[in-house]
């Protein structure tokens, strides 16, 4: 079966805030593990790293909306997308860690371009300069660079641009 025909995005609502809580936590754990906290006090700091996310997300992207990643009927991921009149905006992405590297992320985001094809607009996100990974995955997916800030990399893909 392909991941075309058990993937797919559905719109998160409130009552999914707890499980993008743990998608969140999965992509900070290793970098907070090396840090020698205790476990209450891990959960507190990205308890309150992921509402300060949440609250600057909702201030600077107030259109945006989150998506679940689906694999059948398991919620896999998360994406917070803005689609404006003149790009689409990739905030956020990420997957639990037993769904990385199965090639998920590439399926969304070949979707996304693919929107972004169809209306004519850019699809643009910014990358961790640390996430070496990811950086190299965009590129892979004809993202080029467009400009860098403290520890970013803008990147933007165009249907005109590929």
């Amino acid at each position: 079966m392909s991941l075309k025909e058990w993937l797919h995005v559905v719109a998160a609502t409130s009552e999914d805030q707890s499980f993008q809580y743990q998608v969140y936590a999965s992509t900070r754990v290793d970098e907070i593990d090396s840090w020698g906290w205790g476990e209450a006090q891990q959960e507190a700091f990205l308890r309150m790293q992921f509402a300060m996310q949440q609250q600057a997300y909702q201030f600077q992207f107030p259109k945006a909306h989150y998506q679940l990643i689906v694999a059948d009927t398991k919620r896999v991921g998360h994406l917070l997308i803005d689609r404006t009149e003149h790009e689409l905006h990739l905030v956020d992405i990420a997957l639990l860690p037993e769904y990385r590297n199965k090639g998920i992320g590439t399926f969304v985001m070949k979707k996304l371009q693919d929107e972004a094809a169809q209306q004519g607009k850019p699809l643009k996100l910014q990358v961790m300069k640390l996430d070496v990974a990811s950086h190299l995955l965009y590129e892979r997916l004809g993202f080029a660079c467009t400009g860098e800030y403290g520890m970013h990399i803008e990147m933007e893909w165009s249907k005109r641009g590929s």
